[in-house]
């Protein structure tokens, strides 16, 4: 039998026979060829053994998932070929710690810089590379993955597949797929600075703007190249899920509407001479997620931050700052508000006297350092009189005793909630983009209830607070 033809099947079947050819890598002819050759081959005792549990477990589940897992959503990542491609290999992480099945395509490019072997680890599916693959165009291969997702993101986006996607262009499985595609197009544009601000590239972006294609990015910073900086970094991953998750998921109620939040974030420099200064390893990355989901549930966000190498969120207004002093100066002038979060990294100390030039080294030894405490922002918050925060929250950063140390912090500084958080060095917390929470609040006759959470990433973490503000104030107005 040389070829097989079949008719009059329903659309359910054809799909499930696309799906299953795809997850074994062999075209639709050969996968009725396996199907028809297993059900005349005589049934064997089935015997379940750790071999076959483990080979079993080891199947990629796109197809079970697809029509079993309670509409969980689907993602066709496209790799473009740029150093930028080994962070495509963290966003399939955050892509899936979203909930979100992930289906990978590379080209020839990408594959210079990281293999479809990992993608495809990472995303338990099958990486596409080739147009012109058998096991995959038999039944337009390029049309299934452009169609059979919710969403497209291309990470790194580069100047190249850009411009193939303004032009039409479709030459490759890639291009092809985008060409095809009748679903959302998300961009995550990665080159070098001069090629961004070239007039061609800016005349691409123009027109994929036209035609609704999103982008997330570039940043500006450092490029991979030696000596090289401006706008054309790729987004982080992180910040490119959340742009992912925007699209699939968009915010329905805004539940904080009306009401001002403010928040602080990041370390505090207190200055030891012009030059030299006291600070801490904050990044300010978990107060920066908590100000974008409140700003996401429709509050009125302030966000006041210490030094930090992050973007300003969109919709939020952000007053930086340096010292203890000049934050307390700012949080005071931002009063009233609804709801106050202290998340930053407030120096506990400063120099008492702070030198007008740099401190020399002398004969006589180090020179000395008299140091003053700064003021307790949280405290003096938590206790005015007037234009105190209806909910004030801070945070408990510590690196032993977590619990023990969190309550007694709780009890001192007459704030309503603490996020405790174990920031020891082993935990990656600091500067990191996952964090393992605790929540301590007051029970009804006083005492302190303590529920904690497991690892999540700040994005997560600053969902379930805002969450959690949420249902304390719907409760509150019954």
């Amino acid at each position: 039998m040389a070829s097989l033809t079949i008719r009059k099947l329903d659309d359910a079947i054809k799909a499930e026979l696309r799906m299953r050819a795809a997850r074994n890598g062999r075209s639709v002819e050969d996968e009725v060829r396996v199907i028809l050759r297993e059900a005349a081959t005589p049934a064997a005792p089935t015997v379940t053994t750790a071999s076959n549990a483990s080979r079993n477990a080891a199947i990629p589940r796109w197809h079970n998932l697809r029509h079993n897992s309670n509409g969980l959503l689907r993602i066709t990542l496209i790799i473009g070929g740029g150093i930028a491609a080994y962070k495509a290999l963290d966003l399939i992480r955050r892509l899936k710690e979203r909930g979100f099945i992930v289906r990978c395509v590379m080209t020839n490019a990408a594959q210079q810089f990281v293999t479809p072997l990992s993608a495809g680890a990472l995303s338990d599916e099958r990486c596409y590379t080739d147009l012109f693959d058998q096991g995959s165009e038999f039944d337009a291969g390029h049309i299934r993955l452009a169609r059979d997702c919710d969403l497209i993101v291309v990470a790194p986006a580069t100047a190249d597949l850009m411009a193939k996607m303004a032009h039409g262009h479709a030459d490759d499985l890639a291009s092809a797929i985008l060409l095809a595609a009748d679903k959302p197009i998300l961009l995550a544009p990665a080159m070098n600075p001069l090629m961004w601000n070239n007039p061609a590239t800016r005349r691409n972006v123009a027109q994929l703007a036209r035609d609704s294609v999103a982008m997330v990015g570039p940043e500006a910073g450092e490029m991979a190249e030696a000596g090289e900086a401006g706008v054309g970094r790729m987004a982080e991953p992180v910040t490119i899920a959340t742009a992912a998750e925007r699209i699939l998921r968009p915010p329905q109620a805004q539940p904080l509407k009306g009401r001002r939040v403010l928040i602080t974030a990041g370390p505090t420099l207190e200055p030891i001479d012009p030059v030299r200064y006291i600070a801490n390893r904050s990044s300010g990355k978990q107060g920066f997620a908590i100000a974008a989901a409140a700003q996401a549930a429709g509050a009125e966000v302030a966000l006041i931050s210490g030094p930090v190498d992050l973007d300003d969120p969109a919709g939020v207004t952000v007053e930086h700052v340096e010292s203890a002093r000049e934050m307390l100066a700012a949080v005071e002038a931002a009063l009233p508000t609804d709801i106050a979060i202290f998340s930053a990294a407030v120096a506990d100390w400063r120099v008492a006297h702070e030198g007008a030039q740099k401190l020399k080294k002398t004969a006589a030894g180090i020179p000395p350092l008299q140091l003053t405490e700064n003021p307790d922002i949280l405290a003096t918050i938590s206790n005015l009189r007037d234009k105190r925060p209806p909910l004030v929250i801070g945070f408990a950063a510590e690196t032993e005793h977590l619990i023990e140390n969190a309550k007694a912090k709780f009890a001192r500084k007459g704030c309503d909630w603490i996020v405790a958080n174990d920031v020891s060095p082993g935990t990656g917390v600091m500067g990191g983009d996952r964090n393992t929470v605790h929540l301590l609040t007051r029970g009804e006759g006083g005492e302190i209830k303590t529920e904690s959470f497991a690892v999540m990433t700040k994005e997560e973490v600053a969902a379930m607070l805002i969450e959690r503000i949420v249902s304390t104030m719907t409760d509150s107005s019954k």
